[in-house]
């Protein structure tokens, strides 16, 4: 059963609704398997907001009406919280967001373009600035751990992997490149993603068109 995490209820005025995600594609989950590879390369081209809806669904959205999500989460705890960095979608204002999957919808967290920021909390990786966007994976650890103690750790690292590897094929999918970046300075990454304190960020996904 759905662990009882009721949705935050966010203010019309920040919230940015999304294009429903598509359920099927132009290539199959063998193909995405196939062609599946970390990218670093981007062309600088913008994303669409359609992509970008897909992208975010595929980590962590919701695919039935008892909340279950994309990516499996040990007692349906769902420790993950999912952010972007938008620097270049087409009609999407650059800035932190926060994805919503009960809405399947952003919710801003702060404006402008914070990518060289990120970049620069990433040890200079030059894919982080390169990215139409940066997808982070952050955790709050308390959700499982209050059910599985100190074993709940490994539970919430499992789903982070799970969730990192749907956006991988999704990428995939839709003939885009990403790479997991798990090199960066967790409190200034914090900080940037304007996380709040119980929540420690686990992964760093750029997201572009193939170079």
């Amino acid at each position: 059963m759905r662990a009882d995490v009721s949705p935050r209820r966010p203010a019309a005025t920040d919230v940015s609704r999304l294009p429903q995600p598509a359920f099927s594609g132009r290539r199959s989950v063998e193909t995405a398997l196939r062609l599946r590879r970390s990218v670093r390369d981007y062309t600088g081209e913008p994303l669409t907001r359609a992509e970008l809806a897909q992208l975010l669904w595929a980590a962590q959205g919701i695919t039935g009406a008892e909340g279950l999500r994309t990516a499996p989460s040990a007692g349906a705890r769902y420790p993950l919280e999912v952010y972007v960095s938008v620097g270049d979608v087409i009609d999407l204002p650059t800035g932190i967001y926060r994805y919503e999957p009960e809405y399947h919808a952003l919710v801003i967290v702060a404006s402008g373009d914070r990518r060289a920021e990120l970049c620069a909390a990433a040890l200079g990786q030059p894919c982080v600035e390169a990215g139409a966007v940066v997808i982070a994976l952050a955790a709050d650890y308390g959700r499982t751990g209050a059910r599985y103690g100190k074993r709940g750790i490994r539970y919430v690292h499992m789903e982070a992997g799970h969730a990192a590897q749907n956006v991988y094929l999704q990428a995939a999918a839709l003939e885009l490149g990403t790479v997991v970046v798990g090199a960066f300075d967790d409190e200034e990454a914090q900080r940037i993603l304007g996380m709040p304190s119980r929540e420690e960020p686990l992964c760093l996904m750029p997201v572009g068109r193939i170079a």
